[in-house]
């Protein structure tokens, strides 16, 4: 399994998913994608994972993005490319409404709420993921998913079929 981050770039090809969802920025938030990472790990996925954070495998956190120069446009940048370039969007909401808000996560929902390669779920005390599950049954006919590993086995066992 391959981990992409923000700001790195590859052109390999081959089956990939994008772990959308709110980012903590700032270091001293929980981010959920390690356990997200791990359980693809355990469930034997063989292909990349975009990841929409800083490499925090290798010690950067989201405080050094702009001392190094990174740039919200370049952020931006690379999570459309690879939005686009996914097999599947994993998009999981662990809203937090202080800490997580979602703003951006939002957005990209709504930019791929009617694409049968989005797989969207969120825990049930989640606050304010009502329009976003509405949309996901209306536009996907799909229910959305309140476990993060049930979540993740769906695209595994999936992945060829997006």
């Amino acid at each position: 399994m391959k981990l992409l981050f923000t700001t790195q770039y590859d052109d390999a090809k081959g089956k990939s998913v994008f772990l959308a969802g709110p980012t903590p920025r700032s270091s001293t938030v929980k981010s959920w994608r390690p356990e997200a990472i791990q359980i693809f790990q355990d469930l034997g996925f063989d292909g990349t994972l975009y990841i929409p954070e800083p490499d925090w495998v290798s010690g950067i956190v989201f405080e050094d993005f702009h001392k190094m120069g990174v740039t919200d446009d370049k952020i931006i940048e690379w999570e459309h490319t690879y939005l686009l370039d996914a097999t599947a969007i994993l998009m999981w909401v662990p809203r937090d409404l202080v800490t997580m808000p979602s703003f951006t996560t939002n957005i990209e929902f709504g930019l791929w709420a009617k694409s049968e390669k989005l797989v969207y779920g969120r825990p049930d005390n989640a606050p304010k993921n009502d329009y976003l599950d509405y949309c996901y049954r209306k536009f996907l006919k799909k229910e959305p998913i309140n476990d993060l590993k049930e979540l993740i086995k769906v695209i595994v066992e999936d992945i060829n079929y997006f």
